[in-house]
């Protein structure tokens, strides 16, 4: 019985092994139909736009939590 649970093993980890080689073989192409790459992003533009903007996205959801926090203590002492 152990003989034949581990056929089926390696042939399940060989097969799913086939079909994942054979799925991602397009990424490993030097350059697809229809790809363009724009322009890259300046220094300033990438610490905006992953350094900046999360902060303060951040900064503006905690304010509104704060906001809406502090009303609802106000409502209740009254």
């Amino acid at each position: 019985m152990d003989k034949k649970n581990a056929l089926r093993a390696g042939a399940l980890a060989s097969g799913t092994t086939l079909m994942m080689l054979l799925m991602s073989s397009p990424a490993f192409a030097a350059r697809d139909d229809g790809d363009d790459p724009g322009p890259g992003l300046s220094v300033i533009d990438t610490l905006g736009l992953y350094v900046a903007a999360p902060i303060v996205l951040f900064l503006v959801i905690a304010g509104l939590v704060m906001i809406g926090d502090k009303s609802r203590k106000q409502q209740k002492q009254g």
